[in-house]
């Protein structure tokens, strides 16, 4: 007999339980480890670049502007007056502070004006 129809009798490689076994890991691994694990550094990346001045969204939701920035803490402006501080881990988003600073508060003062 040969050895293709051997195979095809006995149900080829992948009917080997070993076999199946290291498929699934190496399916799970490029399919939820290896994602998630980028995932986390590129979050790792952003909360070692924060800085003074950048918007954020924590991961409560609440939208601020950092103030300072410590060690393992950052201080959020949330209103005038108001700064709440949060452990950076809890920031969910960053984003830059907006270029058209100038064009919302010409807005704002076109709102009390009129």
């Amino acid at each position: 007999m040969e050895l293709t129809t051997i195979l095809a009798k006995q149900g080829g490689i992948l009917s080997e339980p070993w076999v199946m076994i290291v498929l699934m890991i190496v399916i799970f691994y490029f399919l939820i480890i290896r994602p998630q694990a980028k995932r986390q550094k590129e979050q790792d990346q952003r909360i070692s670049s924060l800085k003074k001045g950048d918007q954020v969204v924590t991961i409560g939701g609440l939208h601020g502007l950092i103030n300072a920035v410590g060690k393992d803490t950052v201080s959020l402006k949330v209103s005038e007056g108001n700064f709440l501080t949060f452990n950076k881990v809890s920031i969910a988003t960053i984003s830059k502070p907006s270029s058209n600073k100038k064009t919302e508060e010409s807005t704002e003062s076109e709102k009390s004006e009129g």
